[in-house]
């Protein structure tokens, strides 16, 4: 029995890291396929153009933002097309996690990834502003075209001011 145990252990000892070493090792055509998507998304970005970002999304796609989450292709359009009407995206990249992405599943429709995200936004009374994040999505095929179906994304908050130097007291 403590042979069996050993045995048992030892499998599970060298399967692990060969298991761990699979799945941080993207599938090429998958990481390019999903790179080709995020590239639009920059594009539709950069050019305020909301109806070609909601047109990304599967129809039954969630946003999560900093402000909750956002249901259906149609209000993520609403959303895009008023912020877009306030503020204005240039130099708009995503770029994915260099483990990304994994394929949910066996049968290669869906894939998880992550990476991080940064912009440069104006608007009419602020800017430029720079803004970075991080973002993690799930990807869906639809026939033969990669869309987003969950995304959810963070803003990284600005480094704090380094305190005033004060005066030490005086000894008396």
């Amino acid at each position: 029995m403590r042979l069996i145990t050993a045995l048992s252990g030892l499998a599970i000892t060298f399967a692990v890291p060969a298991f761990a070493q699979q799945t941080n090792t993207p599938d090429p055509q998958l990481r390019q396929a999903l790179d080709a998507l995020d590239k639009k998304n920059d594009e539709a970005f950069n050019n305020g153009d909301a109806a070609s970002l909601a047109a990304l999304y599967t129809e039954d796609a969630v946003e999560v933002t900093d402000q909750g989450p956002i249901y259906g292709r149609q209000a993520i359009e609403k959303h895009y097309a008023d912020l877009f009407q306030k503020v204005h995206f240039s130099n708009y990249t995503v770029k994915a996690d260099q483990y990304s992405p994994h394929n949910v599943g066996a049968d290669g429709y869906e894939a998880w990834s992550n990476g991080e995200w940064s912009a440069t936004i104006q608007g009419q009374n602020f800017g430029p502003i720079q803004l970075k994040g991080f973002w993690s999505a799930i990807k869906a095929h639809e026939g033969d075209v990669w869309k987003t179906r969950m995304l959810t994304w963070n803003i990284t908050p600005a480094p704090a001011a380094a305190p005033s130097p004060t005066a030490s007291p005086s000894n008396q």
